[in-house]
């Protein structure tokens, strides 16, 4: 009961916050003629708030929500978006469109320039563009450098070290090796 009424008095402060940092804009709004596109958010779910960046919490049960830039935490089913920095716990898949830094946690992770230190840790992890570690059943990057370990672990161009049972790096003097390959 005690955490309940825990809970409640922070979904209240938190509703309290908002409101109050929602007139603020619409005074704002009101003398300058422009909409702030930033949301500085506690938490956002389902959609609302309607808002391209959320900072702090994201909550994405069912799916994720309209926001485009994201950082802090993202927790949930099914998290996508634009633009992340931080951490990107779905349970079935993370989805970053553009750039990402931070750790991806699910089944399916996938982003598309990860050119701040990233970690995905998950069944399938995949980038366009990676610097840092994957770790999972498969592991694939376009253009890497770091650590990758899994099952397969393939890169077209890769700077660093593979482990698993099949490590391919294509643009390398021996492209396919089990067990280590090296990349440099």
């Amino acid at each position: 009961m005690k955490k309940l009424l825990a809970l409640a008095a922070i979904a209240a402060f938190a509703t309290m916050s908002f409101a109050a940092e929602q007139a603020n804009q619409d005074a704002a709004v009101k003398e300058e003629g422009a909409q702030s596109t930033l949301w500085p958010s506690v938490f956002a779910i389902y959609e609302w708030p309607d808002s391209p960046d959320v900072i702090g919490l994201r909550i994405t049960i069912p799916f994720s929500t309209c926001q485009e830039g994201i950082t802090g935490i993202d927790f949930g089913l099914w998290g996508r978006c634009k633009d992340f920095e931080g951490v990107q716990a779905s349970i079935f898949r993370n989805d970053v469109k553009d750039t990402f830094g931070g750790i991806q946690v699910g089944l399916y992770n996938s982003i598309n320039r990860g050119d701040l230190f990233c970690l995905q840790a998950g069944g399938f992890n995949e980038a366009q563009s990676f610097r840092g570690i994957q770790a999972g059943l498969v592991n694939l990057t376009g253009d890497g450098s770091g650590f990758q370990i899994g099952l397969i672990n393939r890169a077209e161009t890769f700077y660093g070290l593979q482990v698993g049972l099949i490590n391919v790096i294509r643009d390398a003097e021996v492209p396919v090796l089990p067990i280590l390959n090296i990349g440099f």
